[in-house]
């Protein structure tokens, strides 16, 4: 479910300020009215592009596939001393202040915040998304757009559901834009550029 900032329910209340004498506590924006949402079991709050979208947490295959992910990052995590997340931890976009929540978030233990939630994105050092038959647009194009935006530096895409399933690593941001990608089909390593600088198994996501 999309729910955009011009929509009648907030054109409604800004109609009626004059009349609310609460109405100056009112959401007037997608961002404010994500901040004042109480907590939605089951369901994932994001604002992609000025827009609020709330959509189901994924299926048990998304979470395997970021488990898996976790897994494979865990040595070289526990090496350096990173910090990892699963689908339970919000960024916060530097600049658009849009909030997204990515399958699998890899920073530093002393990652800067935005509020007490938000990891703020240019501090850290990859988020992950794996696709779902809901987000194939979102994950490919508007979240690559504004990790990148957000000076993420390695946005890494998993498309398990594509006709000929892919992994694909975005990074070297250059004017607001990821300027290098790599595609591999699903079995093949894939390096992850620095700072991860890995080697990944794709075939780990193979079914």
């Amino acid at each position: 479910m999309t729910i955009r900032p011009e929509s009648a329910a907030l054109e409604q209340a800004s109609a009626c300020d004059a009349a609310t004498p609460s109405a100056s506590r009112l959401p007037r924006t997608a961002r404010e009215l994500f901040d004042a949402l109480p907590p939605l079991p089951g369901l994932r709050q994001e604002v992609i592009e000025g827009n609020l979208i709330v959509s189901p947490m994924g299926s048990p295959e998304q979470g395997w596939i970021a488990m898996d992910l976790c897994e494979a990052l865990l040595p070289l995590r526990k090496e350096r001393g990173w910090r990892a997340a699963v689908s339970t931890v919000s960024i916060c976009i530097e600049g658009s202040h849009d909030s997204a929540t990515p399958d699998y978030v890899l920073s530093p233990p002393d990652c800067r915040r935005w509020g007490e939630y938000e990891l703020l994105s240019s501090h850290l050092f990859l988020v992950a998304e794996v696709v779902s038959r809901s987000s194939v647009h979102r994950d490919h194009h508007e979240k690559r757009e504004i990790y990148a935006q957000g000076g993420v530096p390695v946005y890494l895409l998993i498309d398990s559901i594509a006709e000929q399933p892919t992994a694909t690593v975005f990074s070297a941001i250059k004017d607001g834009a990821y300027s290098t990608t790599t595609k591999v089909a699903m079995g093949t390593p894939l390096y992850l550029p620095k700072p991860i600088d890995f080697e990944l198994d794709t075939s780990i996501f193979k079914a």
